[in-house]
């Protein structure tokens, strides 16, 4: 069945293509996500006792809602953020921040660097060669992302107050270090696991570690590789910076890169896939569950 087809036809991907696309503001937070999460994982959501990890952030995106989380989420008030409690020495460089493109003077940015956008997850733009920039491309990727709410699609509430800007960064990669990226799943001042991509962009490929090493086996939005990461030099150290960030919090991924040895914060997550990316087999989504205290 073709996609135009599939769209007239069912209702359940009509809905999930319609909500990607920022459809349904009418409907209230609690029915959307209550739909959403049906189409998407195949079963009910529990509100009233949720015991699954997907669960339970549907349950803290509609109750554990805090004002220092829009700052959280800032890909630019982060970093301040971040540098008061594990230091400086973790944070990308910033080269500038803006509120529309033509500010952008790209005479005064370095060769290579990162444009981002500060309010939603997609908004990016590597350029490793300027000379070789797409402007025009570039432009129309960041004025599409500054317009786009990021909340609407996922009723995430620490994005929905975010401004939306427009972020420069060094681009840490070089043709001799790959950029490494590992994200740490941490819960109340204690991180649990690791997920480590591979060939991201391309066919991305995930894989997932406990404090020791040990793989665990399950897959949630991308398969596994073929040829497994090797353990990074910082494995202790990212973990423990992840512990210290999570403080306080009942769940959040902080994501690091690791190059040419030294580590880097990237951003800060409360809802990875938003809760609607299905953990294979079930019985993990309920131990990963099990790491989330809801309050009360």
């Amino acid at each position: 069945m073709n996609k135009i087809l599939k769209y007239l036809l069912d209702k359940k991907y009509r809905f999930l293509v319609n909500s990607d696309l920022g459809f349904y503001k009418s409907m209230s937070d609690e029915e959307y996500l209550k739909k959403k999460y049906e189409y998407s994982i195949g079963e009910s959501l529990s509100l009233d006792n949720p015991q699954t990890f997907n669960e339970k952030l549907q349950w803290l995106k509609l109750y554990d809602r805090k004002e220092i989380y829009t700052s959280m989420v800032d890909k630019y008030e982060v970093k301040e953020y971040v540098a008061n409690r594990i230091g400086e020495e973790y944070i990308v460089p910033t080269y500038g921040i803006w509120e529309s493109f033509d500010e952008i003077n790209f005479n005064e940015l370095p060769e290579s660097f990162v444009l981002k956008c500060t309010h939603d997850s997609g908004g990016l733009i590597i350029c490793r060669e300027k000379n070789k920039l797409d402007v025009s491309a570039a432009r129309k990727k960041i004025e599409r992302c500054l317009k786009t709410n990021y909340f609407w699609l996922g009723r995430e509430w620490p994005y929905k107050n975010v401004k939306p800007r427009i972020l420069a960064e060094k681009y840490l990669g070089d043709s001799v270090n790959p950029i490494n990226d590992y994200k740490i799943y941490a819960f109340n001042g204690s991180a649990k696991f690791m997920m480590i991509n591979q060939d991201r962009g391309i066919h991305t490929k995930a894989d997932y570690y406990d404090r020791n090493f040990k793989e665990l086996d399950f897959t949630w939005g991308y398969d596994h590789s073929v040829i497994r990461p090797q353990k990074p030099v910082n494995f202790k150290l990212m973990f423990e910076l992840a512990d210290s960030l999570s403080n306080g919090l009942p769940e959040i991924r902080v994501d690091f890169y690791e190059i040419a040895g030294k580590v880097y914060f990237g951003e800060l997550t409360f809802f990875d896939g938003s809760g609607f990316d299905p953990i294979i087999p079930k019985e993990w989504d309920v131990k990963l569950g099990e790491y989330i205290e809801i309050p009360r």
